[in-house]
């Protein structure tokens, strides 16, 4: 029995959802978000909140129960609050800086990384060694910050190398004489 699935979705002030079929749409003053369950769920809106509930008692049920609710629930907090990942840059001379939209990055290569972020997604760099991914859609913001991430994953010796703000690293001891 899902415990996630059994708490509805409330929608807050200025946040409106709409439902076609298995497709729910919710806007908010962010923007729009859509996401499309699949047959085994049943979703109702009702009284300011969205409650998800399985279509019989199959595994699959069960399993799309609590994961749709949590997806309409990340829409909700998508077009109201946005969501954001921060990354850090550690390394002698490792730095970030924005040009227009593209994100330039010196990580010790032989040449610089320039990322364009996709559509829907901003990236900022307030300061060189910190980077700032922000979006409306959970599952773009993370893949975004893991592929800058990934030019530089964060090496267990030093520590150099991009990582998320207050991930820990497990160092690594040198070679001994």
């Amino acid at each position: 029995m899902s415990r996630i699935g059994k708490k509805a979705v409330a929608l807050p002030d200025g946040v409106t959802a709409s439902l076609s079929g298995q497709t729910i749409e919710v806007k908010g003053p962010k923007g729009v978000r859509t996401f499309k369950a699949t047959d085994d769920v049943t979703i109702t809106i009702e009284d300011g909140s969205v409650q998800v509930m399985p279509r019989g008692k199959s595994k699959r049920a069960r399993q799309q129960w609590g994961m749709s609710r949590t997806m309409v629930a990340n829409l909700v907090t998508g077009v109201t609050e946005g969501f954001k990942k921060e990354l850090e840059i550690q390394g002698v001379g490792y730095r970030a800086a924005m040009t227009g939209n593209t994100l330039k990055l010196n990580l010790g290569l032989s040449h610089d990384v320039d990322y364009t972020a996709p559509e829907g997604v901003t990236v900022t760099a307030p300061k060189q060694t910190e980077i700032v991914v922000e979006g409306i859609d959970e599952q773009l913001v993370g893949q975004v910050a893991a592929n800058i991430r990934a030019w530089r994953k964060p090496e267990p010796y030093k520590g150099k190398g991009i990582r998320y703000k207050g991930e820990f690293i497990f160092r690594k001891e040198g070679k001994k004489k």
